[in-house]
């Protein structure tokens, strides 16, 4: 099957936290010698797409550039400025998260408000706080739109599956008792904002992943066709189980003709 882009998850996908997957490097050089555009899709909020970028190329050997890079957080800021006619400016925001999604949101010309913001937008904080929480959880309660960025409860890393953005933002929505709206994979939203980036219909890209739950999940919920890779999270044996199979399945990245 040929497709006209790629959507490509990081971690798991490309690398193994600072493993490297050297099929993913040739799998991105084949796609950019056939000049075949893609967007490496992360739900990372808390990296700018320049960090995401000097990772790659520092710890990886894999070239890309800013514009490539596509994340929960750049995805929040197109919704909310389509929610408002293509201009935010006049909008105000509270929001607990790190540089990276506070950055892509101040882009759009909202405010900060602590007080009474139109929205509250909460991501993976590592200096969250108890008055940060509780500040969130009073401007939902006085209307604020409550909007999570993806709900990745756990991240893989050296030191085992530490919390994710979903455990923090699991947190309002139990003080609140009002489930946020979430952006991130497996959510069809951030695949859409994806395409509209991409310049692309849903049947003309594949998604790249190794997460069944959140890449496979994130293409089956758009409608997009999925390749899911053996090299990250999900087995063979948990794949078997799932109601609804990937539409594309390779153990290496190596083994699939662009």
């Amino acid at each position: 099957m040929t497709y006209k882009g790629y959507l490509i998850d990081l971690d798991g996908t490309m690398y193994r936290g600072k493993e490297r997957i050297p099929e993913a490097k040739a799998f991105i050089e084949r796609l950019q010698a056939a000049h075949i555009p893609f967007l490496f899709l992360t739900n990372n909020t808390t990296k700018s797409p320049e960090d995401v970028v000097a990772n790659l190329a520092t710890n990886h050997d894999i070239h890309a550039t800013p514009d490539q890079v596509y994340t929960p957080s750049l995805a929040t800021a197109a919704y909310i400025q389509e929610q408002n006619n293509g201009d935010a400016s006049d909008k105000s925001m509270y929001v607990i998260g790190e540089l990276g999604l506070k950055q892509a949101l101040l882009d759009t010309g909202m405010r900060f408000n602590e007080y009474d913001p139109d929205y509250v937008i909460v991501g993976l904080d590592y200096d969250a706080t108890y008055h940060k929480f509780e500040l969130a959880t009073l401007a939902i309660q006085r209307g604020g739109m409550f909007i999570g960025t993806n709900a990745d409860t756990n991240l893989p890393n050296e030191r085992g599956h530490v919390p994710g953005a979903g455990s923090v933002i699991a947190m309002v929505e139990r003080a609140t008792q009002q489930r946020a709206f979430y952006i991130g994979k497996p959510e069809a939203i951030i695949m859409q904002q994806a395409l509209k980036k991409i310049g692309l219909k849903a049947d003309e890209v594949v998604m790249v992943g190794d997460n069944y739950n959140t890449d496979i999940k994130a293409g089956i919920n758009a409608g997009i066709p999925q390749l899911l890779v053996y090299t990250g999270i999900s087995t063979k044996e948990q794949v078997a189980q799932a109601a609804i199979q990937p539409t594309h399945v390779v153990d290496s990245l190596a083994e699939w003709e662009i």
